[in-house]
């Protein structure tokens, strides 16, 4: 946590910097660097707002880091409001729970969150009456609404609209926060951080279950490929490496759901696809990548074998090229052979399996 804040600080003065230089005759690549750097920092904000938001989970006692940030707004006046009344359970609002004698109002409390409907932003207002008994002084009130994270003053609608622009249509939360600005809405970016990192918490038990599902299968397919990450200061991006694993046994007729498990790593080690399929044992359909032919070991003990199930598709790739070049009957014979495989499966796709 304290290296996170300390390269927080560090690319919040780089960025400063580079703003004061942004006016000179390299403005364009100074202003890539700008956005490269402001892309980081909220990686780093967001990884360390989930950092909090589960260590304050796993202990509630525990103090909490406190961390130079805007000061909280009070969301626009000129918002549409609407207003969810929450009365004490049964006849508390009448009748004290202590004694049994009348009740009064005393007052309430309110509570904003700030709500995305598909279009506009609205502000719902959660009022809660307190009422006190007139005998004994007793005060009733309903408890706070359940929000998705802890002190959170945004709705799951609101949670999913910023995920959604920022991972799926690639919105970086600095260009977001722009654009809230023009509808009168000023969110912070360390803010939006903020919600992305504890949302990024509430949603590990789901990621958590969508992997043991896809490894508990008989039978699973498994591949990689490149992704562009920044490398902020070298004007440039690296290659990462994105994982794949699939369970769909929709082919067949099976009745289980289809479900496919994501990972990244830094590179391409056969490490990590010995790490994600630690708990793995059964058929595993993959290309020849040397990562996944060290798997394919017979004496593997725990939990049990994995067990290579080939792709005709890169089999075929090799009699195809020879073909091309040398026109050999050999790979004609062997490329005839499979296209008469591949015409029995489209045959049997989608089919019981006695079928089959």
């Amino acid at each position: 946590m304290q290296f996170k804040t300390l390269e927080i600080e560090k690319l919040r003065f780089q960025i400063t910097k580079l703003r004061r230089m942004q006016f000179g005759r390299s403005s364009e690549r100074v202003t890539r660097q700008i956005e490269q750097l402001e892309l980081q920092l909220e990686e780093l904000e967001t990884g360390e707002a989930e950092d909090a938001v589960r260590a304050e989970a796993d202990d509630p006692a525990a103090p909490i880091p406190v961390r130079a940030r805007p000061r909280r707004k009070p969301l626009p006046d000129h918002l549409p409001r609407q207003e969810v009344v929450h009365q004490p359970a049964g006849d508390a609002a009448c009748l004290c729970p202590a004694c049994g004698g009348g009740m009064a109002r005393l007052g309430e409390d309110v509570t904003e969150v700030l709500d995305y409907v598909p279009g506009h932003f609205q502000v719902i207002r959660h009022v809660r009456p307190k009422f006190a008994c007139r005998a004994c002084d007793a005060i009733t009130q309903a408890p706070a609404p359940s929000m998705p994270t802890p002190r959170g003053r945004a709705t799951p609608a609101m949670l999913a609209h910023l995920l959604v622009a920022k991972y799926v249509d690639h919105l970086p939360l600095y260009r977001q926060s722009e654009i809230y600005a023009r509808e009168g809405l000023e969110l912070d970016r360390s803010t939006l951080c903020d919600w992305v990192g504890q949302a990024a918490w509430l949603l590990d038990p789901i990621v958590a279950a969508i992997r043991a599902h896809v490894f508990a299968a008989e039978k699973i397919h498994g591949d990689d490929t490149t992704v562009p990450v920044l490398a902020p200061g070298l004007g440039r991006t690296r290659t990462g490496r994105l994982w794949v694993y699939v369970r769909d046994d929709r082919p067949f007729c099976g009745g289980t759901p289809p479900a496919a498990a994501y990972f990244y790593s830094p590179d391409r080690t056969a490490a990590h696809p010995a790490a994600h399929m630690a708990s793995f044992t059964g058929l595993l359909q993959a290309d020849g990548y040397s990562g996944f032919e060290k798997l394919y070991d017979p004496a593997r003990a725990k939990p049990g074998p994995i067990i290579e199930v080939a792709c005709w598709a890169h089999t075929r790739r090799g009699f195809f090229d020879e073909w091309e070049h040398h026109k050999s009957a050999t790979a004609r014979q062997a490329l005839d052979r499979i296209a008469a495989i591949y015409a029995v499966e489209a045959r049997a796709a989608f089919a019981p399996v006695c079928e089959r």
